[in-house]
């Protein structure tokens, strides 16, 4: 028998198939992007599920094209401008418990990933055991064009990668917003399996189980990001300044199309926040994106960045000069 919850519009559908849990977002016109009703249903499936023996394990996917946006970054810049900065802090906290929850899931987790699968998506689907990511999908952390830090444990899991761990390179991904295509990610190992669709797929795992992942799995291709690895290990050390210092050539050129429209101040504080948690677990990590969250979403640029990309989205945004790190570094462990 299948049980099913959901919010009150079905946002988020979890239901038990078989031995397997199925977390369906399904928030189409807003490319599933996560509020905090949301993130509520999800956590409390999983916490759930990590209970129920009958549960063998769970798959999260999506109803629609893609798999997710980001979190509700317009209803938190909202409630930051009504003053509301305590309703606005406990949803990010919520959020960040869930991913950290997520990642020590003691049974099969795997994320379907077709499409769009920015911030918040991949919060819900890159720290589970299984990454399936559809020929045509991307992930990015794009968060610096909003005034915002890279977060959802990602400023930790992008730099200890399984085939490439390097702070470096987390750094560069979080700080530029670079698109991983299918093949970066499977190079990298955020990504455990490539396929050429997700049709069908849930109910072949649910029916056959996870082995069915090996038999449509496709081979690796070629990694477009690859060749800027020598230039990323030997650049992107340090604070956002020193690394603009080192800047240079094509790499240059390459770094400041993929950061002309970021926030000075995010990229001063996400810098800050990559070196902190290079020295932290992913405990630790989400603690100081929580933290350093709470600074930079009472900041300008925050509600700025938002407003220009997702609110009047003229892509103009107007952000403060770039500020100096030491107001940042001093809030993180």
């Amino acid at each position: 028998m299948t049980e099913a919850t959901a919010t009150n519009e079905q946002l988020v559908i979890a239901e038990v198939r078989g031995t397997t849990g199925v977390l369906t977002l399904n928030r189409p016109k807003a490319l599933n992007s996560l509020n905090y009703d949301m993130i509520k249903v999800i956590d409390q499936a999983v916490r759930a599920w990590a209970e129920d023996d009958a549960v063998e394990q769970v798959v999260i996917h999506s109803n629609s094209k893609h798999f997710c946006s980001g979190g509700d970054v317009k209803t938190a810049r909202q409630l930051i401008l009504d003053g509301d900065e305590a309703h606005c802090d406990e949803f990010f906290a919520v959020e960040y418990e869930m991913n950290n929850f997520i990642a020590d899931f003691p049974k099969p987790y795997v994320a379907l990933v077709s499409g769009v699968n920015m911030g918040g998506g991949m919060g819900v689907s890159a720290h589970g055991s299984h990454f399936v990511v559809a020929e045509g999908a991307f992930a990015s952390m794009p968060e610096m064009n909003i005034g915002y830090i890279t977060d959802v444990g990602m400023s930790w899991t992008l730099q200890n990668l399984p085939k490439h761990p390097s702070t470096n390179l987390g750094k560069f991904l979080g700080l530029t917003g670079y698109r991983l295509t299918p093949d970066d990610m499977l190079a990298l190992g955020l990504a455990t399996h490539k396929v050429g669709s997700l049709e069908g797929l849930v109910d072949r795992i649910v029916e056959e189980g996870l082995g069915v992942l090996d038999e449509v799995a496709l081979e690796a291709g070629e990694s477009e990001l690859a060749r800027w690895f020598d230039e990323i290990e030997a650049t992107f050390g340090g604070s956002w300044e020193e690394i603009q210092a080192r800047l240079d050539g094509d790499f240059k050129t390459f770094v400041d199309e993929l950061t002309a429209k970021a926030s000075p101040s995010a990229l001063v504080a996400a810098a800050e926040l990559f070196e902190a948690n290079a020295n932290q677990d992913l405990t630790g990590a989400l603690e100081n994106e929580r933290v350093l969250g709470e600074l930079v979403r009472r900041e300008p640029d925050f509600a700025e960045g938002v407003r220009a990309v997702l609110v009047d989205k003229d892509q103009s945004p107007t952000f403060e000069p770039q500020p100096d790190a030491a107001k940042y570094r001093k809030v993180l462990r």
